[in-house]
């Protein structure tokens, strides 16, 4: 229909589930939201604006600080958020594309710049958003449970607070990661579910819970309550200059001031407009006005000066399905009752409510009587009820029926009220008797939808449930069946859904019944309806066809459940059921249309607002047969070449058995890509362009080509690696953009001169990309896909990213236009389409072309923008061009014959081409044609490359340069036309269709080519590059070749028949029709050429003699069909290849062939890949010098092998160029060509073949093989272990001793046995513990800082160590803490932000950025939440972090490396794909992501001049990496070059200069790269691992490190000159067997290194001293840690085989004593004087300390040593073994050491001991979680817990017992408590656990779950934990990390 409604008026305001919400804007107006519109209502002037950008239910909205701009979310499965201002309701920015379900909360920061949104997903995602670009800046879990509300903290940067069910969460955004903090609730409140807060100064949080109560939050912590600020939950807080405003679910207001002090009360209960049961869900305060929403969707606007007198300014419906609804008779109101058991009616002329009533029962139905006065209501129990309109009293109340009551109306003479009931019958009720029952209606066996009286009010007719339609006579109500007595009757009302006159209504193809009312409009002749999508359609009356056109227009939700016209049809009414909103349209007929153009559908998101139909394919026009071929095509890929590297990983295992025999290798020769004949014009348009220079640009196949027409020679863009599909050139003319099929289909960016790519785009378009179009300036590309929403994506192109993107259309789209005027608006054209978008934020928003009554909704083929922003042309599939004025066609132009394929801008006109084959030029307002160009044979001029092969053919593409006009055709023709006229065809190919035929002349470089486009054609090979001849066959082909003498020409046809033709004339000399299958080779006899065999798809071969063409013989035996046939040299047999084998293999190896183009057979069992099953090689040819042997495939690729290839996965170089399969390749006849043909892209290629000996050293673009060599260059152990290691992240650890039983916190008590009352007579309990400073006033310690670490992570990590600060500091890592080491001092200070290992170090070196430190760490799934790997990089001076990367590496982040500027970081991956990604860090921005490779990556470094370059090395790899934009493209090392060179595993990186590039090897060589091309090897650089390599920026000199035994001539360290030839090798004077080197790293004549065993050196480059800066264990756990009684000394004893002894004060570690064995447990006697070291096998040794003698040792036990005490008056000597024993020995016996007894009956393995005080008992913890005492020495069982109570200890390691079971976790279920230790005061207590936690208690600490505090640094597992004497220090071990951690004891004051 023409006419037209409009969005008038919204009755209610969505209160129910939703808070905040309600806002005033700067010019005083009221923003909210109802259903899925905003609404922006003006109380001065009583208006309402609404927003319609959103396609379901909102449930947030946020107000900008400047409140003009509103954000709002909704649900849905991909649901958005929409910035809008509410000022002219129009988009700004649209967000999309992160959340699913639905959107909970949004929140604009401080200056309004960034957006918080929070999802309704499983995760509940937090997202932060900068919304003016539309771009995700960071993303995070938000919580397990919902939020409620998230604000950004106004008064501190980049935090935010969240809060929800049971939590509140502080955040801090830092570089892309999010952290949350939980709020601790504490002893000062409970842990309740928070509903909303507000931020204030001084770190302050208020915010409201749910008992009604504020709760107060400093920091992170609860500080105070505010009781009893509500009666129950508090919904909405709002804070504003004055103060803070909250509003509860008990109805109340209250005002606070700026510190939260109590200012008023406002009930709204109490008020006049209040009632029971009234619950506030947002509030708004602005100076003395306030707004209240309510749950029960009113507005109230309350003026502070009289509070009590609320003012109601919007009212609706309460929850509860709205189904009721009936118009007025004679007066302008609307009558509505709902299942909140209101009826309320409505005056459409005020928009406001003026009657209201409360029933006993939900309303489902309504109707007024014809005088207006009655009003009847159906309700759910089915009753009905009756009131005057009047008064709303009651006249009847009747309950006849069960069921609920879905419909009742009047008769039109108001005498009877029929009722139509769920349970299927309609009752009559008679109105004048009071409603008696008159009859009863029961032909129905469903339930009643609908009723609808004639006008004579005699008959009736209903719908039902089953979408039956019955008629009834009145009153009595028997049914009628005869259809001739309806026919007559004249309907008073249609409402009915089913019936002829509104067929049209349903879809085309669907029987559903979705459509929930309707209503006609006899007078305007239109028909409105109702459905369950929310959708209001406007339909012509009557509308008897099937699947008519409609308008349509959203705004409600989900279900629409009635519409109705008003009385005098000026407006229609909607309600919706679940947004129980009432919707007031206005009825705009066509007369008025007609003088309001500036109605312009308005503009949204979702295609809606007057979509003319789903059903367009109703009365369209035929498409023309060109596009119709075009729009069938899919370009769907079977395999994209994206899936290969996948499918060789799932093939991997067959391969492995297949390597074990030598494979071949990959043949010397090369080959080049010289000539392409070929362009696309068949499915592709304006894809033709002269550049700067004036050489031609195009595409063909999977290549760009560079056309230079003076001296006729091609230069490609090979960057593709399938079909180009659209092609388009840069305003300058120097760049061209490229898009491509593919699963994740790319657009590459490229320049004409270099042909090297600048960028590339991917990641959002599926299957294709079919159009591209740059902007006016350059910055911008336009995309659209061919994914079945045909997406359209602008992009920046430079930076790679994504601006903005949105839903194209369903139909294909051909064309995307940027306006040259307004970067942001663009034009896409397309089948039944002409959009005009603009972008807004992060979407883009499209209006779809209004045609009003001009013409119809044609195929759009080509558009053009005009010479102002407004105009724009577009070119139809009819022929016609359109001229659009900003989205109205103003008027149309008949321009061809048959569809406009291309136009073309000019200065000063147009230029357009199509089907017709006419070029027409025209003025600039296509007033008039002023030329046409016919493309025709007559008017080619003499130089042409070819003929054209019909008279006008189809023009696709037109551009126009260098005084020519430049056309390329359908029939793959390009031509030049002068302006004077004559044509000059330039490049030719084949026409559609495949192309399978190809031979090569015996004797001139010349070929012949057939295909299925019926032609058959001579090809020039020689530079002239052209079509000598063509002939038209009767059929397609797919076969052709030459005879020996190249006189005669065969041709195999398609129909079975071949022929044979003059090679020269192309005229018959005879054919044959002997087979009804396709002929698929013919070849003929070598020599003199007597027999011709023919094969074909029959499974036969026919060999005709050429001479007296008959045919002679027929071989049979192949059992499928023939796809090659060879001769054999004498002419006797034939090879057929078929899928099997003909003659026996024994003779056939004897056989010489003539030529080979056999692709089965032993001698080429090398050219099937790795994954045969998926593709075929299709054609192969071997050079006539048997050596090379050419396949081609149906990926696409050509390959080169050496002949023979026996072996299975022979070893090849390989060319893409191809887009599909290759149907065939052929050798030139002196192989100095090697031609290819493809099938779909119907090109023709002629490549070079570059012998072995001719190369220039040119990167050749081959990749050497599928299958990585087996040889990696040896074995390492240090390499093998650090590609095996798995790390675990400590929140996963579990535990390292293998205990059993339950554990403490789980244990039941036993009751002790005299739990008698104390008496006050019985002396005190004595002390637990024996304390040492009795004379001081005890001190308890509150808090432990990290003041040493003794320790480095050699042992797996690499390049971790640097100098900052011109050689004063280092800077390195281990475990969990970045240390900073002064080298002068030796003291450290920490880094300690990380949560987990970190696991590489890198610097920048850039002077901007100086002490800038990246640092990446271990983690688990990469879901960006607190766990997920991250990068930090922080200020080493002042240790602020200044980014946190949470990174998509899995497992964790391996290598990071800063580029040359200092702003791009660059890291790697340990999840299965190796990922490299590249980062923006100061932003926290990613730029780039990709799979690195299938094994470790170990190193990844920038070059150090680049922003762009990089180099990855790892297990048999080394890459060479361009980032181009925002793709990473990849070279493989190439060996090929130097003989005998392999890939090997790499190792380590360096850089020199003209793109030099040095990568140490497993074996110890360093090959030295130029590009991407292997140059030289350094053999034997180092004799093992060359593990480190470090270049010099200075002075560019090399450092390398690896793995030698030392001696005189080498060195583990060597100083190199620039380019690696001379050496200085130094010495590590360690006195390890070997030296191995993990990191240097070279400062001002000084070399730093670090090695395996954890030392850290310094070497001075003049005089080769080394300098040991630090020392550590070099293999743990470390389990033994011993604390000397008197002196801030200690030991600690390793798996490593070594004791160690260290000063705290000197910060060093003075001794270290070799035992041989691993040591598991160290202990000083009481006065220092020994030393007792425990070993892993049984052995234990005592040491004098001040000679390091050994005084004596004894071996009684098998297993490992677990703890070695002396008693405290040294006399005794207890030894704790694994093999649950503990054994005494007396001292006083002398160094014989024998033993005096042993302790019996312990249950499990011996954990930790400890003496009494009196040295008389012994207490053991066990591996099974108990603690056991026993008598010294007769290691006696105590059994008396009463004795035991009483015992005084000596000291306390002991992590069992009743006094510190407060010390187990809850979350130990996996893991353990380790260690502890009871300080020398006895009242501190510190324990060591397995996810690496240091912790402090008070001691004992019998309470479960004590309080403690926390300290992290540690890997998992903290083996031991000791205090130092006097407290001063504590010293724990690590169990992962191999390092002690010395903590500083901080006492409290006195």
């Amino acid at each position: 229909p023409s006419c037209h409604l409009r969005l008038e008026w919204v009755y209610g305001y969505r209160g129910h589930q939703c808070r905040n919400n309600l806002y005033y804007t700067a010019a005083k107006e009221i923003v909210y939201f109802v259903a899925g519109v905003g609404v922006v209502y003006s109380p001065r002037e009583h208006r309402q604006k609404f927003y319609r950008g959103h396609s379901d239910d909102i449930i947030s909205l946020a107000l900008h600080p400047e409140r003009v701009l509103v954000a709002t979310g909704q649900v849905g499965k991909e649901p958005y958020i929409c910035i809008w201002d509410s000022y002219t309701v129009q988009t700004i920015s649209v967000l999309k594309d992160v959340h699913t379900h639905g959107i909970a909360c949004l929140a604009f920061d401080l200056d309004g710049q960034r957006l918080v949104s929070v999802g309704l997903d499983s995760k509940n995602a937090v997202c932060v958003w900068d919304w003016k670009r539309g771009k995700m800046l960071s993303m995070a879990p938000g919580h397990t449970d919902r939020i409620f509300d998230i604000s950004w903290d106004l008064y501190q940067p980049n935090k935010l607070v969240s809060c929800g069910v049971k939590h509140i969460k502080f955040w801090s955004l830092c570089g892309n990661a999010l952290t949350p903090k939980r709020g601790v609730f504490g002893k000062t409140g409970d842990l309740q579910t928070i509903l909303c807060l507000a931020c204030a100064r001084d770190e302050l949080t208020y915010s409201g819970a749910l008992n009604g109560d504020i709760y107060v939050w400093k920091g992170i912590n609860l500080i105070r309550t505010i009781q009893g600020a509500h009666a129950a939950g508090i919904f909405s807080m709002n804070a504003c200059e004055e103060g803070f405003a909250t509003g509860g679910r008990d109805g109340c207001i209250r005002l606070w001031d700026l510190t939260f002090k109590p200012i008023t009360v406002i009930d709204l209960r109490e008020t006049d407009q209040g009632y029971k049961g009234l619950s506030v869900r947002s509030v708004c305060w602005r100076g003395d006005h306030i707004l209240v929403g309510t749950q029960d969707s009113e507005i109230f606007e309350i003026v502070v000066q009289e509070r009590n007198k609320p003012f109601l300014i919007m009212q609706g419906h309460c929850e509860g399905e709205l189904w009721a609804l009936a118009v007025h008779p004679t007066k302008p109101l609307a009558v509505t009752g709902s299942d909140d058991r209101s009826v309320r009616i409505w005056s459409l002329v005020d928009h406001a409510l003026i009657a209201r009533c409360n029933m006993e029962e939900p309303i489902r139905c309504a109707a007024v009587n014809a005088d207006g006065i009655h009003l009847a209501l159906g309700m759910k129990d089915g009753s009905f009820t009756v009131l005057r309109v009047r008064d709303m009293t009651e006249v009847v109340h009747i309950k006849d029926r069960k069921e609920a009551i879905h419909e009742l109306k009047y008769s039109p003479d108001g005498t009877y009220l029929a009722v139509g009931c769920n349970d299927s019958s309609v009752d009559i009720y008679g109105v004048a008797q009071r409603y008696k029952k008159v009859g009863e209606c029961l032909g129905s066996l469903s339930f009643i939808t609908h009723l609808d009286w004639s006008s004579d009010s005699r008959y009736l007719q209903t719908n039902d449930g089953n979408g039956k339609r019955l008629f009834y006579r009145m009153p009595g109500g028997k049914e009628v069946t005869s259809t001739e007595e309806i026919k007559g009757v004249h309907w008073a009302s249609w409402t009915c859904v089913s019936g002829l006159e509104v067929n049209g209504i349903w879809p085309k193809y669907s029987d559903i019944n979705d459509i929930n009312s309707v209503d006609g409009n006899y007078i305007g002749q239109v028909l409105v309806t109702a459905d369950d999508y929310g959708i209001i359609k406007l339909f012509r009356y009557p509308c008897l066809r099937k699947g008519a056109k409609f308008r349509k227009y959203i705004g409600h939700s989900a279900h629409v459940t009635n519409v109705r016209w008003s009385h005098d049809y000026q407006w229609v009414i909607s309600i919706g059921g679940a947004d129980h909103s009432v919707f007031q349209w206005k009825f705009i007929p066509e007369r008025k249309l007609k003088d309001a153009v500036h109605i312009a559908p308005q503009e949204s998101l979702a295609d809606s607002h007057s979509d003319e139909s789903d059903s367009d394919l109703s009365d369209v026009p035929e498409l023309d047969s060109e596009i119709e071929q075009e729009t069938q095509l899919t370009y769907r890929r079977q395999v994209y070449k994206e899936d290969l590297p996948q499918l060789k990983e799932q093939c991997k295992e067959k391969q492995k058995s297949a390597t074990s025999k030598r494979r071949e290798r990959a043949p010397g020769n090369s080959i080049r890509l010289h000539f392409v004949h070929g362009y696309r014009g068949y499915d592709c348009r304006s894809n033709l362009f002269y550049t700067q220079i004036g050489e031609i640009v195009y595409h063909v196949a999977a290549v760009g080509v560079i056309y230079n027409r003076q001296q006729n020679t091609q230069r490609f863009y090979l960057g593709h690696d399938d079909d180009i599909l659209c092609l388009t050139i840069h305003p300058l003319k120097d760049y061209v953009a490229t898009g491509q099929v593919g699963r994740d289909p790319s657009i590459h960016i490229w320049d004409t001169e270099t042909i090297k790519p600048l960028s590339i785009l991917k990641g959002h378009h599926q299957y294709g990309v079919s159009a591209v179009d740059f902007s006016a300036d350059g910055k911008r590309l336009a995309s659209v896909g061919i994914d079945d929403s045909h997406t359209v994506v602008l992009w920046d192109w430079k930076k790679g990213e994504k601006l903005s993107i949105a839903r194209g259309s369903k139909d294909k789209i051909f064309v995307v236009k940027m306006n040259p005027y307004v970067p942001d608006k663009l034009i896409t054209a397309g089948i039944k389409h002409m959009k005009f978008w603009r972008k807004a934020g992060g979407g883009l928003i499209g209006r779809k072309g209004y045609i009003g009554t001009m013409g119809k909704n044609d195929t759009m083929m080509c558009a053009v923008y005009g010479w102002t922003e407004e105009m724009a042309f577009s070119g139809t599939s009819t022929g016609d061009v359109c001229i659009w004025r900003d989205i109205f066609l103003v008027k149309t132009v008949k321009a061809h014959d048959g569809p406009v394929f291309s136009m073309h801008a000019l200065e000063k006109g147009f230029v357009t081409g199509g089907k017709d084959g006419i070029v027409a030029l025209w003025d600039d307002s296509f007033e008039r044609c002023l030329k046409t160009y016919a493309i025709k044979r007559a008017a080619l001029a003499p130089g042409s490359k070819g003929l054209l092969l019909e008279d006008n053919p189809s023009i696709r593409a037109i551009s126009l340069g260098h005084g020519h006009i430049l056309v390329g055709t359908k029939n793959g023709e390009i031509l030049e036309v002068d302006k004077s006229g004559p044509i000059t065809l330039l490049v030719q190919g084949h026409m559609e269709g495949e192309v399978w035929g190809l031979a090569t002349h015996p004797y001139l470089p010349i070929c012949a080519t057939v295909s299925d486009d019926k032609t058959l054609r001579i090809w020039d090979l020689s530079p002239s590059h052209c079509m000598l001849a063509v002939r038209k066959l009767k059929k397609g082909g797919r076969c052709c070749c030459f005879s020996p003498d190249g006189k005669a020409l065969a041709v195999g046809l398609n129909d079975g028949s071949f022929l044979m033709a003059n090679a020269d004339t192309l005229e018959d000399l005879v054919s044959f029709h002997h087979r009804k299958d396709v002929i698929s080779d013919i070849r003929f006899s070598p020599g003199s050429g007597k027999y011709l065999a023919v094969a074909s798809h029959d499974s036969f071969i026919d060999i005709y003699n050429v001479m007296s063409s008959k045919r002679v013989g027929i071989c049979k035996g192949a059992t499928s069909y023939i796809t090659h046939i060879d001769w054999d040299i004498r002419g006797k047999t034939l090879n057929n290849l078929i899928f099997d084998k003909t003659i026996l293999e024994k003779q056939k190896k004897k056989i010489a062939w003539a030529s080979w183009t056999s692709v089965l057979g032993l001698c080429c069992e090398g050219i099937w890949p790795v994954i045969g099953e998926v593709t075929d090689v299709t054609a192969s040819c071997l050079t006539s010098d048997k050596m090379v042997l050419a396949t081609g495939d149906d990926l696409g690729f050509v390959k080169l092998f050496r002949y023979p290839t026996k072996g299975k996965f022979g070893k090849f170089k390989r060319y893409v160029a191809h887009s599909t399969h290759v149907t065939n390749v052929r050798w030139t006849y002196d192989d100095s060509m090697l031609v290819t043909l493809g099938g779909t892209d119907m090109s023709l290629m002629v490549w070079t073949n570059e012998m072995e000996g001719y190369r220039e050293k040119r990167p050749c673009d081959s990749e050497e093989s599928d299958i990585d060599s087996e040889e990696d260059g040896g074995y390492d152990s240090d390499v093998t272990r650090e590609n095996e290691i798995s790390y675990t992240i400590r929140a996963l650890s579990t535990n390292i001793r293998p205990m059993l039983g339950i554990k403490p916190h789980l244990q039941q008590k036993e009751p002790s046995i005299d739990e008698r009352p104390p008496v006050s007579r019985a002396p005190p309990q004595p002390e637990k513990l024996q304390t040492n400073n009795v004379g001081k006033k005890k001190r308890p310690i509150e808090d432990l800082v990290l003041e040493l670490i003794f320790g480095y992570r050699g042992r797996d990590c690499r390049n971790n160590v640097h100098y900052l600060n011109d050689g004063d500091d280092i800077i390195y890592h281990t475990a969990s803490v970045g240390i900073l080491h002064n080298v002068a001092t030796g003291s450290q200070s920490f880094y300690q932000e990380h949560n987990d290992d970190i696991l590489c170090l890198t610097v920048n070196q850039h002077p901007k950025f100086i002490n800038i430190v990246a640092t990446g760490q271990v983690g688990d799934s990469a879901d960006m939440s607190a766990t997920a790997p991250s990068i930090h990089i922080w200020d080493a001076m002042n240790k602020q972090t200044l980014s946190i990367l949470r990174c998509y590496h899995s497992k964790g982040v391996c290598s990071v490396s800063f580029s040359a500027t200092g702003k791009l970081l660059l890291s790697v991956g340990l999840d299965p794909e190796h990922t490299i990604t590249i980062w923006r860090w100061q932003e926290g921005a990613k730029i780039a992501s990709r799979a690195g490779h299938n094994q470790r990556i170990f190193v990844a470094e920038f070059r150090p001049d680049s922003d762009t370059q990089f180099v990855s090395v790892g297990v048999k790899h080394v890459k060479f990496w361009t980032l181009a934009g925002r793709a990473l493209l990849s070279k493989k090392g190439l060996l090929s070059t130097l003989e005998d060179a392999r890939m090997q595993t790499m190792l380590a990186i360096a850089f020199g200069a003209n793109n030099l590039t040095f990568t140490g090897t497993i074996s110890g060589d360093v090959c030295v790269w130029k590009d991407h091309i292997l140059c030289r090897i350094v053999a034997r650089a180092h004799n093992g691992p060359v593990f480190a390599m470090y270049t010099t920026l200075r002075d560019g000199l090399i450092v390398t490190g690896g793995k030698e035994r030392p001696s005189k001539e080498g060195g583990a360290v060597k100083l190199w000159d620039q380019e690696l030839r001379r050496c200085r090798a130094f010495r590590l004077e360690t006195g390890q067997a070997t030296d191995c080197v993990r990191s240097v790293c070279r400062g001002k004549g000084k070399i730093l290194v670090g090695t395996r065993n954890a030392e850290i050196i310094e070497v001075g480059e003049k005089n080769a001293a080394c300098n040991i800066l630090v020392n550590g264990h070099v293999d743990g756990p470390i389990w033994g840690l011993a604390t000397h009684p008197s002196r801030d000394f200690f030991l600690s004893a390793a798996e490593d085989g070594t004791v160690r002894l260290w000063d705290i004060a000197d910060k060093k570690m003075l001794n270290k004593v070799n035992l041989g064995h691993a040591a598991r447990t160290v202990c000083y006697s009481p006065e220092g004087d020994m030393v007792a070291i425990g070993m892993k096998n049984g052995e234990f040794i005592i040491l004098l300390v001040s000679s390091l003698k050994i005084w004596g040792k004894k071996r009684d036990r098998r297993c490992a040593i677990h703890d070695i005490r002396f008693s405290p008056d040294s006399r005794y000597l207890a030894v704790g073994s694994s093999e649950n024993s503990v054994d005494f020995y007396d001292l006083t016996l002398g160094p014989t050491l024998n033993r005096i007894s042993y302790c019996k009956d312990i249950p499990s393995f011996v954990i930790q001991m400890d003496f009494s005080a009196d040295s008389s008992y012994l207490q053991v913890s066990s591996g099974c979680y108990k603690r056991h005492v026993y008598e010294v020495p007769s290691g006696k069982h105590l059994m008396d817990h009463a004795a035991i109570d009483r015992i005084t200890w000596a000291t306390w390691t002991s992590i069992l017992g009743d006094e510190v079971l407060g010390i187990w976790s809850r979350h130990a279920e996996k893991a353990d408590v380790n260690c502890a230790c009871v300080s020398h005061s006895g009242i501190s207590l510190v324990t060591g656990d397995d996810f690496g936690m240091v912790k402090l208690f008070d001691f004992p600490c019998p309470e479960k779950f004590a309080k403690h505090k926390r300290f992290l640094g540690h890997s998992p597992h903290v083996t031991n934990i000791r205090f130092t004497s006097g407290d001063r220090h504590v010293v724990s071990a690590g169990g992962d990390d191999c390092s002690l951690f010395v903590w500083k004891c901080v006492h409290t004051p006195h």
